[in-house]
């Protein structure tokens, strides 16, 4: 069975939650409210939640599974993984399960007919029409355990591996999985450090992301990275930062795959990262 695994929501941790909490509802056009210390941004698709904690740290990556067939294969695939004890995260419905990666970042999943759907869609700053559509499309770490990190997220969780990308010595240095026909739903970065990298938000084309760039140069957001075009899942976009130093990405024609597409591999380079131009590079 092909999986059905869609990104829903981020819990970020952070030592200032209310700043980074108005930083994504004016960036990246969502609602802001606060309840029981946690900070809820939300718009159509797309969900940040902002606590309090350490920078460039989560609190959980939120998955939603579609159709009750594929909830009940994901249960019968992870019955003997341990979970994770989800109480301190009331907002979960309580059919949310979640695990622990080898780097203890939690990662949740939820039918995803338990999931409420914001429906409101901000304007732009620039003008009185509303902003594009901007689903969250993935997240990324970067971590020290890249072998056993991407060894849980496949055989244990269910992922498929997209690409990888290896140094002249045959390291691998990252890798991105799928969890449903878009290119990568994760992003895995060979790091010295263990940390939350970035997340990414699609919108539909290049007029829309250009829309995008407008709005943050009228909020005088600087974009840190971009427009560029990625290797893995040739798709272009662009990145800002937020207050706590964290990547966020919008980004447009990301590469859909079949279940037959075998796994691609790429060269440790920036062009790797960046076809246009200079990259980011994690190590």
């Amino acid at each position: 069975m092909y999986p059905q695994r869609q990104l829903k929501r981020l819990h970020l941790q952070s030592p200032q939650a209310h700043a980074l909490a108005q930083f994504y509802s004016k960036a990246f056009g969502m609602s802001c409210h606060e309840a029981h210390g946690t900070w809820f941004c939300r718009n159509e698709d797309r969900e940040v939640l902002v606590s309090e904690g350490q920078a460039g740290q989560l609190h959980y990556a939120l998955f939603g599974i579609k159709g009750s067939e594929e909830w009940a294969a994901f249960k019968l695939k992870t019955r003997a993984l341990r979970t994770a004890d989800l109480k301190a995260y009331p907002e979960l419905p309580d059919t949310a399960m979640g695990f622990i990666d080898p780097d203890q970042n939690c990662v949740v999943f939820v039918p995803e007919s338990d999931l409420e759907s914001p429906t409101q869609r901000p304007s732009l700053a620039t003008n009185s029409d509303p902003l594009p559509p901007a689903a969250s499309q993935h997240f990324a770490l970067r971590t020290p355990n890249i072998q056993a990190m991407v060894r849980f997220y496949t055989e244990d969780l269910g992922f498929i591996l997209s690409d990888v990308v290896k140094d002249d010595t045959g390291q691998l240095k990252a890798c991105f999985v799928r969890g449903n026909e878009m290119h990568h739903t994760l992003a895995l970065f060979g790091a010295p450090v263990s940390c939350f990298d970035h997340q990414s938000f699609e919108t539909p084309g290049w007029h829309e992301l250009k829309d995008w760039a407008d709005h943050m140069g009228q909020l005088r957001v600087e974009i840190v990275w971009g427009v560029g075009r990625h290797g893995p899942g040739n798709d272009v976009f662009f990145m800002v930062r937020d207050p706590d130093g964290n990547l966020a990405e919008i980004s447009s024609e990301i590469e859909m795959c079949d279940a037959s597409r075998p796994v691609g591999e790429w060269k440790h380079e920036e062009r790797t990262l960046n076809l246009w131009g200079k990259a980011i590079m994690r190590s």
